[in-house]
């Protein structure tokens, strides 16, 4: 049973930093990627980035290319996305996701075969 839990999140101001952490477990299979989605309210669930755990191909969404880097340690299983030069809109309810499907471009919600259980982000002065 695949299992994938978040820590991290947080308040912080606006230009601050946070680190999220995705830890997986259950995976039969090493060619599997993991990634970060993001929900403000009232929105729909977007991807952020993702990296696959065997080969490192990363995405990363328009909005945070360039301030947001994500990052694996194949031997702990674990995902880590480090959030820079946070803004307002960045705030959301974070979302580790995990799955067998490709990081060489977009990636949709249904796509995704694990969900964690969400951890919240939020950038306010």
């Amino acid at each position: 049973q695949v299992q994938l839990v978040e820590s991290g999140g947080g308040l912080v101001q606006p230009g601050g930093s946070l680190r999220l952490s995705c830890a997986a477990s259950g995976f039969t299979r090493n060619n599997y990627a993991i990634g970060w989605f993001r929900q403000a309210p009232g929105k729909g669930r977007e991807v952020v980035s993702c990296i696959n755990m065997s080969g490192g191909n990363t995405y990363y969404a328009d909005s945070v290319n360039g301030r947001f880097t994500i990052s694996r340690d194949n031997g702990a299983n674990t995902v880590y996305l480090r959030m820079s030069s946070l803004k307002l809109e960045d705030t959301a309810v974070y979302y580790c996701a995990g799955g067998f499907y490709s990081c060489s471009g977009y990636v949709y919600p249904w796509e995704v075969d694990y969900w964690g259980q969400g951890t919240q982000v939020t950038v306010s002065s």
